[in-house]
């Protein structure tokens, strides 16, 4: 690892991620004060973030909230931290983000993708 890198950014690889393009909607609070929300998918997503790419302007360690839903229709919401940023397609900015809580309902929205893509993949003939 280069020694340029701070302590700060080593993340917590371990987790399992997954290319996924999960519909979601992600809102958070502009400069000034006023509300946003913009829809978008997921390049892909992990047991413990997510990444995406944004038009909306954001700044490191910003708090946003990410909505989605199960496979099975059941609403999920998450607060989530950005840890990552970096140019997207189109001038948008793909956005890589930790979930901060509730993380019991990102992983049960992960596991429930995850789950719902192998039983389609094991129907296909």
């Amino acid at each position: 690892m280069p020694t340029s890198l701070k302590p700060q950014f080593e993340e917590k690889r371990f987790a399992l991620r997954m290319a996924l393009r999960l519909p979601i909607v992600v809102s958070g609070r502009a400069e000034d004060g006023s509300a946003w929300s913009e829809p978008t998918e997921t390049d892909d997503i992990s047991t413990l973030g997510a990444l995406f790419q944004l038009n909306q302007k954001i700044e490191q360690s910003e708090i946003l909230y990410i909505r989605s839903h199960r496979p099975d229709g059941v609403p999920v919401e998450a607060k989530a931290k950005v840890v990552r940023m970096s140019a997207g397609n189109y001038g948008t900015t793909r956005v890589g983000v930790s979930i901060q809580e509730p993380k019991d309902a990102w992983l049960r929205l992960f596991v429930a993708w995850i789950a719902d893509d192998n039983v389609d993949e094991g129907h296909e003939e």
